[in-house]
C-alpha cells in the first residue's frame, strides 16, 4: 500500500529527471488527513516569455488508485484546469462499470497540524462558462465574493444565500479563472464550513 510522503510547506518530486519543488497552499484545518493506494499528480510551476505555464508530471498514474494532485500555489486556474479535466474524464471512463471507485484528491499544508492535508474533488464537474440560471456565487481574483453581482461579506454568505434560495433555486458556485490555485483552495475549504454547502457536483469557473 503506497502512502504519500512529503514535507510540510512543499512537495518534492522529480520532472524529467531534476528535483523540483511545489509550493502547496497552507490552512489551518485538514479535512482528510491520510490517503493511502495513490498515485501522484505533480503540477510544476514555471514561467515562459512571461506567460505562466503548468509543467505536468504524471508519474506511473494508475485508474484503480487514489490520484494526489500536488499543484503549485502560484498556478491560476485557466492553466491546470484544461489538464484536470482531462485526466478526470480519463479515469471515469477506464472506471466505467468497476464496482469499487477510487477518489481524487488535491493536496494541501495543514499549517496547524503540522501535516499534509487533502480536499476531495472525485465528484466535481467543471465548467469553463457562465451558469444560464439559479443564484451564483462568485469568487473573484481578488477574494471579493458576489450573490448575483452583489457584493457580500464572507460573515454573511450563508443568509444571503438562504433568503435568496427561498424561491428553490439551484446555487451555483463559480469562480475567477485568474484566481490562483492557492486561493482557490482555501475558498473550498471556507464553502466548507458553512451551513449550506456545496451540494451539486458541477463548478463554473470564467
Amino acid at each position: 500500500m503506497k502512502k504519500l510522503v512529503v514535507l510540510f510547506l512543499a512537495v518534492l518530486a522529480f520532472s524529467c529527471g531534476e528535483k523540483k519543488k511545489i509550493l502547496l497552499p497552507k490552512a489551518n484545518v485538514s479535512v482528510v488527513k491520510n490517503v493511502d493506494d495513490i498515485s501522484t499528480i505533480d503540477f510544476f510551476f514555471t514561467t515562459e516569455n512571461n506567460d505562466t505555464i503548468a509543467n505536468v508530471s504524471k508519474n506511473t498514474v494508475i485508474s484503480t488508485t487514489n490520484w494526489v494532485f500536488n499543484i503549485d500555489k502560484r498556478l491560476p486556474l485557466k492553466t491546470i484546469l484544461p489538464d484536470i479535466i482531462k485526466l478526470q474524464e480519463k479515469k471515469r471512463k477506464k472506471q466505467e462499470g468497476a464496482v469499487a471507485k477510487t477518489a481524487n484528491y488535491y493536496s494541501y499544508a495543514d499549517s496547524i497540524g503540522k501535516n499534509l492535508a487533502f480536499f476531495s474533488f472525485t465528484n466535481t464537474v467543471y465548467k469553463l462558462q457562465k451558469p444560464l440560471k439559479g443564484i451564483v456565487v462568485y469568487f473573484d481574483k481578488s477574494n471579493k465574493v458576489y450573490v448575483n453581482d452583489s457584493l457580500v461579506e464572507r460573515e454573511n454568505l450563508q443568509k444571503q444565500i438562504v433568503n435568496l434560495n427561498q424561491e428553490l433555486k439551484e446555487v451555483h458556485y463559480c469562480f475567477d479563472k485568474n484566481m490562483l490555485y492557492n486561493d482557490y483552495i482555501l475558498n473550498k475549504l471556507f464553502l466548507n464550513t458553512i451551513e449550506h454547502k456545496m451540494t451539486g457536483v458541477t463548478e463554473y469557473v470564467y
